[in-house]
């Protein structure tokens, strides 16, 4: 079978025999299976929440911003469910909460929360770095506005997490183009720095794009990369990267390139010395 499926759904209509479903299949929920020569999905996994759910739940958080486009899904989160049932299996969150109509789509076939509800979700049950981190990957997905959001927030006024919404709201920036890149950007705002720009474009003076840079302040001329294994394991991508990197410095721009070994206190201050060397003022 195609995805997975109710295993007593497919005995009842002779699609299988108990002898296949437990030799053939593996069991991702109570009465829910897939064939064992397919690893599991975040889709199948979420498809067979649904499942397992009768048809009822929605499917809400991490897993609806999955099927909503957002990238940086680990296939192993737990799916999340709203739905009225208090003992979920391994693997499954389910919350009790109000749903109104105009809050549910429907993707891929199953019914998910709308991008805004999602987004108004993600905002209260997470902590703020991971809370903006999805945020800004569901933002950069769906372009979700936070107006919108807010305005869900006065709809359930005794929800769960509200301060938390209001809190990681602000900070989202659908520019990102990766958690690490979510993560470096909040360090330094968090420092006292101006907000920067994200994917910040520098063009030289005939109009040719140099770089993309992940953060950066135009008027300052003062950008910030994130440097992710790729310059270790590909010789053509590092090559080009110093070159880029000499480019950049030619045309006046100071370039602060971040490694995950670099300390938070290191990257802060040498962020800050490049803005203050060229004008900004604490």
């Amino acid at each position: 079978m195609d995805g997975p499926f109710v295993g007593s759904e497919a005995l009842a209509r002779g699609a299988l025999t108990r002898h296949e479903l437990a030799r053939w299949h593996r069991r991702l929920l109570p009465d829910v299976y897939l064939a064992d020569s397919r690893e599991p999905s975040l889709r199948d996994r979420t498809v067979a929440a649904w499942l397992w759910s009768r048809h009822r739940g929605v499917i809400a958080g991490v897993a609806a911003a999955a099927l909503h486009g957002a990238d940086w899904v680990d296939a192993t989160i737990p799916v999340e469910l709203i739905w009225n049932n208090g003992r979920p299996p391994a693997g499954l969150v389910v919350r009790n909460n109000t749903l109104h109509a105009d809050e549910v789509t429907t993707v891929c076939g199953i019914p998910v929360t709308t991008k805004t509800r999602t987004a108004f979700d993600l905002g209260r049950y997470l902590e703020r770095g991971d809370a903006v981190a999805r945020l800004d990957a569901l933002k950069r997905a769906t372009a979700f506005k936070a107006d919108a959001v807010l305005r869900l927030a006065d709809r359930h006024p005794r929800a769960r997490g509200l301060a938390s919404l209001r809190t990681a709201l602000p900070l989202v920036d659908g520019g990102a183009a990766s958690p690490k890149e979510t993560w470096l950007r909040l360090l330094l705002v968090d420092a006292g720095l101006p907000r920067p720009t994200t994917q910040l474009a520098v063009v030289e003076s005939r109009g040719k794009r140099l770089r993309t840079l992940d953060l950066g302040w135009e008027d300052y001329m003062v950008g910030v990369e994130y440097d992710g294994d790729q310059h270790r394991s590909d010789r053509a991508q590092y090559a080009k990267d110093v070159h880029v990197k000499r480019t950049l410095a030619a045309f006046g721009w100071k370039v602060t390139f971040v490694i995950k070994e670099d300390r938070p206190d290191e990257i802060v201050r040498n962020v800050r010395d490049a803005l203050v060397s060229r004008g900004w003022r604490p």
